[in-house]
């Protein structure tokens, strides 16, 4: 898996052209939440490409990742639903036709997980962006750089699909705006974001299991060079009690 942190993670957030065991896991971010929150530093995040199909398989990352190019293309390395993005892709004449629509469903999206401070429970969280929300988040935070330390910002996320937006705002009146556990948080809140915050949080899938999903949502894995997992290869593994 390629996870990118730190410097790189930030160049892949700015750079316009790109498109584990662990009890580590991404806070709840739905449309209508809000977070009070601390920003401990400009480089708690790490970017990585996801993918995943709505009600139908979970995001994940490769075990495996492909090599990709400036813009976020699979080069070399190609991943079972990368072949399936590419399969779909080279028959498609626009991205709205039949062929168009089902390179999407396969198609890796790069997203960044950004870490914050929560002032009401007093615990570092871990929040899911695309990369346009991860853009519009940080320049708030570049914006506010020297002087961090000393404020709180407000994270919320409002709307529902193609519409949602992702907003970071200073919190103007502390005083007023902060309850009393929360400015008590603002105060004692650790100097940097803990890294290790991060390990563990993506699920990645091997090639086999990518090939088990891609079985799963109807797609013949044999025009991409493939081979569907057997039946009794999948008694067999169920067999085992672990």
């Amino acid at each position: 898996m390629t996870i990118i942190s730190g410097a790189d993670a930030l160049n892949a957030l700015n750079d316009e052209n790109t498109g584990v065991a662990s009890n580590n896991e991404f806070n709840s971010f739905k449309s209508g939440t809000k977070y009070f929150v601390k920003v401990l530093g400009t480089s708690d995040l790490i970017a990585y490409y996801s993918y995943g199909i709505f009600k139908q398989v979970n995001s994940f990352v490769a075990k495996n990742p492909s090599k990709r190019d400036r813009y976020g293309n699979p080069i070399e390395n190609l991943t079972p639903w990368d072949k399936a993005w590419k399969y779909h892709k080279e028959q498609s004449k626009e991205w709205t036709d039949e062929h168009g629509q089902e390179a999407s469903k396969y198609r890796a999206r790069q997203r960044f997980a950004m870490g914050f401070y929560d002032l009401t429970s007093g615990e570092l969280i871990v929040v899911d962006l695309s990369k346009n929300q991860a853009q519009g988040v940080h320049s708030v935070i570049r914006k506010f750089e020297k002087r961090l330390d000393k404020m709180a910002f407000e994270l919320t996320k409002e709307g529902q699909g193609t519409s949602t937006t992702v907003s970071l705002t200073p919190v103007m009146f502390p005083d007023e705006d902060l309850d009393d556990n929360q400015r008590a948080n603002l105060e004692k809140a650790p100097k940097e974001f803990d890294k290790s915050r991060f390990d563990g949080i993506l699920y990645e899938m091997d090639d086999d299991e990518m090939i088990e999903k891609l079985v799963e949502v109807g797609f013949d894995v044999s025009k991409i060079g493939l081979d569907a997992p057997s039946k009794n290869e999948e008694t067999d593994e169920e067999d085992y009690d672990f």
